[in-house]
C-alpha cells in the first residue's frame, strides 16, 4: 500500500513562552502544500533475514543518520507497542519534500505512516487517537493526520481546524542549500506574545499580511544568513502578495495572484516549486 505525505507552510509563527520541559509554546497557522513524498509499505516475508521488524529504504533525497531512528520507523515501533500482531514490514520512502526546510517533511512522513498502518492492517484507530500517537513523535506531526488548515498552540499539537482557503493563489517555494538546525533557530528566540494572534490575522485580506503576519524566526535566521532574507525580498520583487519563511527555515514561500515565471532561473542551484493552491 502507498500514500503521499504532503508538506506544510506556517502562516505566522510566534514563539510565545518557554515551557518548564525546555520546549516552547507556539501560536501558528498550518496550511497544507502539495509538495509530496511517497511512502510504501509491504509485508516482509517470514523467511526474510532482517534484524529489524521495520526496515527502511530512502530514495531521491539522502537522509543522514540511523534509519531505525527515522520518524517513519519510530511511528511503526510506537504502534507495535500497542498492536504486537503488526507484521514485519519493508518500507520505501521516496523524498520529494526538501529536508531541513521548515516544511514538515519528516513529521508528515511519520504521520502518514500512522495513517497507512492503520488503514492497511485495520487497526481501527480514530483520527483523535492517531493525533495522540503523532504528538508523541514530534511537535507538528499531529497536523498531518488532518492535513487541513489548522490553528495550532502548545508545541504544535493542540489543533483547531479553521475555515481558510488560499484557493486560486499560486505558491512559490524556494529552499536554498543552507540548513538551519532547529536547535540553533530556537536558541536565538526571545519568547513573547504578538500584538495580534495569527488566527485573527489570517482572516484579514492577504494584501495586509506583509506587515502583520510575522514568523518570529526570521529576525535571528536572517541575521545569521542574510542570503535567506534576500530570497524573501526577491519573492516580493517578483510580485508576491505575501512572502515568509516557513517554520524555522530555510525554505521561503511566496503567494502570488498569477503564476510566477522562471522560478528556477531566478533561484539557480536551489530547490524550487510552484503550483496553484
Amino acid at each position: 500500500m502507498i500514500n503521499f505525505p504532503i508538506a506544510k507552510i506556517n502562516l505566522g509563527l510566534n514563539v510565545v513562552e518557554k515551557r518548564p520541559d525546555g520546549y516552547h509554546n507556539l501560536q501558528t497557522v498550518f496550511y497544507p502544500v502539495p509538495i509530496k513524498d511517497a511512502l510504501e509499505v509491504q509485508v516482509m516475508n517470514e523467511a526474510f533475514p532482517s534484524d529489524y521488524d521495520c526496515d527502511l529504504k530512502v530514495t531521491n533525497i539522502t537522509i543522514e543518520g540511523d534509519e531505525q531512528r527515522n520518524l517513519v520507523v519510530r511511528a511503526y515501533q510506537l504502534l507495535k507497542q500497542d498492536f504486537p500482531t503488526l507484521p514485519r514490514i519493508h518500507t520505501h520512502l521516496w523524498k520529494g519534500i526538501p529536508t531541513q526546510a521548515g516544511m514538515g517533511g519528516g513529521s508528515s512522513d511519520c504521520a502518514y505512516m500512522l495513517l497507512l498502518l492503520n488503514q492497511q492492517f485495520r487497526l481501527g484507530l480514530t483520527n483523535e487517537q492517531l493525533i495522540q500517537y503523532a504528538a508523541k513523535l514530534g511537535a507538528d506531526c499531529a497536523f498531518f493526520i488532518l492535513s487541513r488548515p489548522c490553528y495550532a498552540e502548545g508545541i504544535g499539537e493542540k489543533l483547531q481546524p479553521i475555515d481558510l482557503s488560499l484557493s486560486g493563489y499560486y505558491i512559490a517555494v524556494v529552499r536554498p542549500d543552507i540548513p538551519v538546525p532547529t536547535k540553533e533557530a530556537f536558541s536565538r528566540i526571545h519568547p513573547h506574545y504578538p500584538a495580534q494572534n495569527c488566527r485573527e490575522t489570517v482572516k484579514q485580506p492577504i494584501e495586509t499580511w506583509r506587515d502583520t503576519l510575522i514568523n518570529d524566526f526570521e529576525e535571528s535566521v536572517f541575521a545569521l544568513h542574510p542570503e535567506i532574507g534576500d530570497i524573501k525580498q526577491q519573492l516580493y520583487d517578483m510580485g508576491a502578495t505575501y512572502a515568509a519563511m516557513s517554520g524555522s527555515g530555510s525554505a521561503l514561500f511566496g503567494l502570488f495572484k498569477e503564476q510566477p515565471d522562471s522560478l528556477s532561473q531566478a533561484f539557480p542551484n536551489m530547490f524550487t516549486f510552484s503550483s496553484i493552491l
